[in-house]
């Protein structure tokens, strides 16, 4: 039987033809697939310019769904579920993107540091550190660092902050040496506090190692040595603070007179607060002059004269309030509504201020309790400023 070589030819135009169309099918798809996640993309980059965050969010999605496999489409929706605070929602797009194989390192480098970033504004402060130890390493580390950090803080971890503290400094990522010397005070207070005297000594001389320029390590020691009896000791810490750090001796003012009185070095600390309030005038050091004024009961000094001596030069309605608490007036009768009304309207001046954010208090603190800035507040009072 003889084959028929015409069949192949009448065959080959047939299969060709059928291949063609084929492949322009595939191609219409193909071009069709990928002008739909262009266009929802751009369509939610539009929505996003203009602030629509809802529509696009919807964009993403769609977009996403006709592309799963693009990163970038799926770190934007992530970062706009965050901005949302939908956080659940950012976290579930990122842990995709981690599971993904075909990742590149650069890629699964982002997704961890947008995870804990997650981690971070939803408030889970564990699942956050967890997330950020994977980016030693990596072009995130110091992002992560400075993160963990803050968690330390916020949850008072200060072994875990000193340690962070010390890589940063190592790293020349700033100076970290006054932070560390206020996580070694906040260790030595909380030694103090049970009972181990002991280590919040040696703590508190690691703080001024560390940063010998830094009040709080003076005042802190010096305050511990107070307690343990060394009065003198504490007059000598406090003196030293006079030199490294004048600024801070008004914090230190009321503490100096109980050391200095229970050593008898009071008219030490006199000319040590002489010499400073004429540097620099200030109501904590004034008090405290006017406070051993009348301690010393000389009648020919009277304490409340400083008052009168300091609104000659600094107008302060705190001082011209504590000078009139002791002067006879015309209608005596009033004397005490005036009073407690001068009282009531200097109460804010003798406020401390933070200079970061704005938030006073009664008392100084050294890390400022409404954005956590450390040494924020001034050693000053909000009239003084």
């Amino acid at each position: 039987m003889e084959f028929d070589l015409s069949w192949i030819l009448l065959g080959l135009p047939l299969a060709f033809g059928l291949g063609w169309w084929a492949s322009r099918f595939d191609l219409r798809q193909l071009r069709r697939d990928n002008s739909q996640a262009p266009r929802a993309y751009f369509k939610g980059l539009n929505y996003l310019l203009n602030e629509q965050q809802d529509q696009a969010i919807d964009a993403f999605i769609e977009a996403v769904q006709n592309d799963p496999d693009t990163s970038e489409l799926h770190f934007a929706l992530g970062n706009l579920f965050r901005r949302r605070g939908e956080y659940h929602r950012a976290v579930r797009v990122h842990e995709h993107l981690l599971s993904r194989a075909d990742l590149s390192r650069a890629d699964r480098e982002r997704a961890q540091h947008a995870l804990a970033l997650d981690f971070l504004k939803a408030g889970l402060l564990d699942r956050a550190e967890d997330a950020l130890k994977p980016l030693e390493g990596t072009p995130f580390e110091q992002e992560a660092r400075l993160a963990r950090l803050a968690i330390y803080e916020r949850t008072r971890d200060w072994p875990q902050a000193t340690a962070i503290a010390a890589k940063l400094q190592a790293a020349q990522q700033g100076d970290f040496s006054t932070r560390q010397a206020h996580y070694l005070c906040e260790q030595a207070l909380a030694a103090s506090a049970q009972g181990d005297e002991a280590s919040a000594r040696r703590l508190l001389q690691q703080a001024q190692a560390v940063a010998p320029q830094a009040p709080r390590p003076f005042i802190e020691r010096a305050r511990q040595q107070q307690r343990c009896g060394e009065a003198s000791a504490a007059c000598d810490t406090l003196e030293q603070l006079a030199q490294q750090a004048p600024a801070a001796l008004p914090l230190a003012a009321p503490l100096l007179l109980e050391a200095a009185a229970a050593c008898g070095r009071s008219a030490q600390a006199q000319a040590l607060l002489e010499q400073h309030y004429q540097a620099t005038p200030g109501l904590d050091l004034l008090m405290a002059l006017v406070q051993l004024d009348d301690n010393s009961g000389e009648s020919t000094r009277p304490g409340r004269a400083r008052y009168a001596q300091h609104l000659a030069h600094e107008p302060s309605l705190v001082a011209a309030t504590q000078w009139l608490a002791a002067e006879p007036l015309q209608h005596e009768e009033h004397h005490g509504d005036v009073q407690r009304a001068l009282e009531l309207a200097t109460k804010p001046l003798l406020r401390y201020r933070c200079a970061a954010c704005g938030f006073e208090a009664r008392q100084h603190f050294w890390q400022c309790p409404g954005c956590q800035s450390w040494d924020s507040y001034p050693a000053r009072r909000v009239e003084e400023l």
